[in-house]
């Protein structure tokens, strides 16, 4: 199945919460309202002709209106993929956790919350993976101000 056919079929299911599909250079994607996502998620897992068994990955991007998450979708039975993004205002950072549908998202909602500051709802242990606990900000946000010292040591 075509990413485009993918679309069609969520688009299909779940109308409004569907935005666009996108073919740019890179792979095509297909953008959806982060309150619908765990539903998403979870049909697209679910649903037997689509069988997205495998999360590849999920990152997250700091873009100057809002941050955004990125997940590559895999299907081992029938060997299509298809990447979503949800977008979150800079102001409100939660978005709803996928780690109930692939336990793999655990470790990367972790890695977005401590490097971007994403918070995801609902989470079973969203706490700092790569950062020390006290670190204080989220070093891959880009007004991000890198301290000086660290525990009083100092660096560049």
């Amino acid at each position: 199945m075509t990413s485009k056919e993918i679309f069609e079929k969520l688009q299909e299911k779940f109308g409004q919460p569907i935005l666009k599909y996108e073919e740019p250079t890179g792979d095509p994607f297909v953008v959806i309202e982060l309150k619908a996502i765990a539903e998403i998620m979870t049909f697209l897992k679910d649903t037997p002709e689509l069988s997205f068994d495998s999360l590849m990955s999920l990152s997250g991007l700091d873009y100057p209106e809002n941050l955004t998450v990125v997940y590559h979708l895999f299907s081992t039975r029938h060997s299509h993929k298809i990447v979503l993004k949800v977008s979150v205002p800079k102001g409100s950072h939660f978005v709803p956790t996928v780690s109930h549908v692939w336990p793999t998202a655990d470790w990367y909602e972790r890695e977005a919350y401590d490097l971007l500051g994403i918070k995801f709802e609902g989470h079973p242990n969203l706490i700092r993976i790569l950062m020390p606990d006290d670190w204080s900000g989220h070093p891959l946000r880009k007004d991000y101000k890198y301290p000086t010292e660290y525990n009083g040591v100092p660096h560049k």
